[in-house]
């Protein structure tokens, strides 16, 4: 699993992910983010490194409040 930057653009992908929400209820923008999760994972293809992934994102700490 890469860790380390490897965006060709990250604020393009950033600008784009927030127009993709533009004007989505909450229940629609979850289901936008589990249809591009399911489709990313789907580039992905292994599922050692989609293990790894899932295993990361769960074990990172939350902001604090």
């Amino acid at each position: 699993m890469n860790t380390h930057p490897h965006f060709q653009d990250a604020d393009a992908f950033y600008e784009q992910l927030l127009d993709a929400h533009a004007g989505l209820s909450r229940e629609d923008s979850e289901l936008l983010n589990a249809r591009l999760i399911l489709l990313l994972a789907n580039q992905i293809g292994d599922a050692a490194v989609l293990k790894a992934c899932v295993d990361a994102a769960r074990d990172r700490p939350t902001p604090s409040a």
